[in-house]
């Protein structure tokens, strides 16, 4: 046994107070490690001691090997819980740990570097006797040979970082004419994300499943599996949806899984909670794709249909103990559902975003969980990935957890920062996910042309105007010269009427607020009037009645001019045309490049005085882990660059413009 009382979570965010909960649950002292940007975050709050360990970048505090260290031994903590994400399948970091006579709560440090190179772990399994998918994962890595593998394989192909994953240095090629491309986008993002250029190429199969099995293993040579989830659920090769169990799944084909994933994990003598992911083509065929050594964030699905707590499991292999069941003890009870909650802007490409969190209420209700590291007023900036909670449901089958989920999102208020709840709902309404059917390419296919924005309905209009309205009247009341009473109903800061103009799928809606008695309203939509009362308003949330209806309105102020508000389970952001004051945005083909969300400016591809042409890249920005590209979206010579490589850059910023007069 190896006795520790205290447990440092090497994380921030929703992993890091989940696994707190647990280590207390167990009676150890939790020790958390913030940066600059968390200060004061909910982690920070949830530990026993928060220790600073540097600014926000994460190479400064969260990557930082010695500075985690040193922190765990200033505090006293005699394990060290990597969460995931960041050093978490970083063999240095358990080899540091072990240095400094810390306790690593995960796999040895070779199990680690074995697998967390997509070449050699795919090599290891081949001789295992594990499936693998056809590909290329050699040694030479030139354009050449790459490209003559490539032809051997044939197209499909998926282009991988053969170091690292989360969908970072991946690409998938359908003509071998995109290949040299995809090679070099490849290449750069996986050098930047981890250290290594090295890639492998795999056939590409159509229409697979994504599913993998939650294995444990401990000190003493026992392994067991504990079931599938099916994570097929995906955009840009990242996860949104995960279940367990998988819905396709029989017992004979779980039972050769989970015996295929618990030979991985005994060929390389691994320890501790791992992942074992497989791809699984429509004739049931599964092959192996990757091992994640660490939690995986979708493991409080497995969860909740095993009722195993997995940190706890993970802590008490750790220690030394054995296995406390077998796998014949092992039963999978129910179904669950977990969605992603990610800070996107998902009707202009799912781009991360970035902004200050001015409400946030998650749900509640039987069956349901929602593991996240919150606080209204935060703010969420770009050096971190754009996940911010999941929301997870149970059921006794999957339809009951299904609409479990889909309540819970619709009950979940996130407002000040652009996110995908509302898309998520879309997806989980699929009649291909209410079927069961999704795979890998189920949101392409489902939105071929990506997803379009909600427009709001007259309803949404009028309670948005009313809502502008009265904070309006409040704030010139509040800023009136004279509080005597003799004056009251005299000045000019009494609700008479008010005009309020939105813009609404490209045409100006113009509404206007008349009051009708103390709490009693008539607004004005186009022809149509609709009698609104207020029945009260705690400045975030509203109760409403609108023609006889009562709704409950979740709603913030977050910019001048505009107010962003949850209607019946829909958000909207809407600006009044009349007050907003603020500067339209260049339009598409205006010839002005801008930044598309705050990040990194990792590489300038053009110079002034260039020619381009409508799709050419002109810079790469990198923000929450990810490279994204932009492009020219007119013909044109560029006149002007007014950013540098390697500058931090806001949303909106104007980074150069392209000439669009004669050519």
């Amino acid at each position: 046994m190896t006795p520790f009382d205290s447990v440092l979570v090497a994380n921030r965010g929703e992993i890091a107070v989940r696994v707190m909960r647990s280590a207390r649950a167990l009676g150890y002292r939790s020790v958390a490690v913030y940066s600059a940007a968390d200060t004061g975050a909910l982690h920070t709050r949830v530990a026993d001691q928060a220790l600073y360990i540097g600014p926000s970048p994460p190479r400064e505090s969260y990557l930082h090997i010695e500075r985690v260290v040193d922190a765990a031994r200033r505090a006293g903590a005699g394990a060290i819980h990597p969460g995931y994400g960041f050093l978490s399948e970083n063999a240095d970091f358990a080899r540091a740990c072990a240095a400094a006579g810390i306790v690593f709560v995960g796999p040895s440090p070779q199990a680690i570097e074995l697998m967390g190179n997509k070449a050699a772990a795919k090599a290891r399994m081949l001789a295992a006797g594990v499936p693998c998918i056809p590909g290329y994962q050699g040694e030479k890595q030139s354009d050449a040979a790459l490209l003559a593998e490539a032809a051997r394989i044939g197209v499909p192909l998926m282009v991988k970082a053969a170091a690292g994953g989360g969908g970072r240095g991946m690409r998938l090629v359908r003509d071998m004419s995109e290949l040299p491309s995809a090679l070099a986008a490849a290449r750069s993002e996986a050098g930047g994300a981890f250290g290594s250029d090295q890639l492998i190429l795999e056939r590409a199969i159509s229409g697979a499943r994504h599913v993998e099995v939650q294995i444990v293993g401990d000190q003493h040579g026992h392994y067991l599996h504990l079931g599938e989830r099916d994570c097929s659920v995906q955009r840009r090769h990242q996860k949104v949806i995960e279940e367990a169990p998988c819905p396709v799944m029989s017992a004979a084909l779980r039972e050769a899984m989970g015996a295929a994933a618990v030979t991985a994990a005994r060929s390389i003598d691994y320890c501790g909670a791992g992942t074992v992911e497989f791809l699984l083509d429509v004739d049931g065929n599964f092959y192996f794709l990757e091992m994640n050594t660490r939690l995986q964030v979708e493991h409080p699905v497995t969860e909740m249909v095993t009722g195993v707590d997995l940190v706890e499991l993970q802590l008490r292999i750790a220690r030394g103990e054995t296995l406390p069941f077998t796998q014949d003890q092992l039963v999978i009870e129910g179904h669950a559902l977990e969605a992603r909650l990610y800070a996107e802007t998902v009707y202009e490409g799912f781009l991360p975003a970035a902004g200050t969190v001015h409400a946030w209420m998650p749900p509640r209700g039987s069956g349901v969980r929602v593991d996240h590291g919150l606080l209204p007023g935060q703010v969420v900036t770009p050096d971190y990935d754009p996940m911010l909670a999941k929301v997870i449901a149970r059921g006794r089958d999957r339809d009951e957890a299904r609409r479990r989920l889909l309540r819970a999102l619709g009950d979940t208020v996130l407002l000040g920062i652009p996110n995908n709840r509302q898309f998520l709902i879309e997806l989980l309404e699929r009649p291909a996910f209410v079927r069961g059917s999704a795979t890998t390419d189920f949101i392409g296919e489902q939105f071929p042309d990506g997803p379009e924005a909600p427009q709001p309905g007259g309803l949404v209009l009028c309670c948005a105007a009313l809502l502008q309205t009265l904070r309006a009247a409040a704030r010139s009341q509040a800023a009136r010269a004279s509080n005597d009473a003799a004056l009251e109903g005299f000045s000019g800061s009494r609700l008479i009427s008010a005009t309020v103009a939105y813009s609404v799928a490209g045409q100006l809606q113009l509404l206007a607020v008349r009051r009708a008695g103390r709490d009693d309203f008539l607004v004005t939509c186009g022809d149509a009037a609709h009698a609104l009362t207020l029945l009260d308003d705690d400045g975030s949330t509203a109760r409403i009645v609108a023609d006889g209806r009562q709704h409950r309105i979740a709603y913030t102020h977050a910019a001048p001019g505009s107010v962003e508000l949850v209607l019946d389970g829909s958000a909207f952001v809407l600006v009044n045309q009349l007050a907003s004051g603020t500067a339209q945005r260049a339009g598409a083909g205006s010839g002005a490049v801008l930044a598309p969300m705050h990040g990194n400016l990792l590489a300038l591809l053009v110079s002034a005085g260039d020619r381009v042409r409508r799709g050419d890249a002109l810079a790469v920005i990198e923000a929450m882990k990810m490279e994204h590209r932009l492009q020219a979206d007119v013909d044109g010579v560029v006149s002007c660059v007014l950013a540098a490589e390697g500058e931090q850059v806001a949303a909106g910023a104007l980074l150069m413009e392209i000439g669009t007069g004669a050519q």
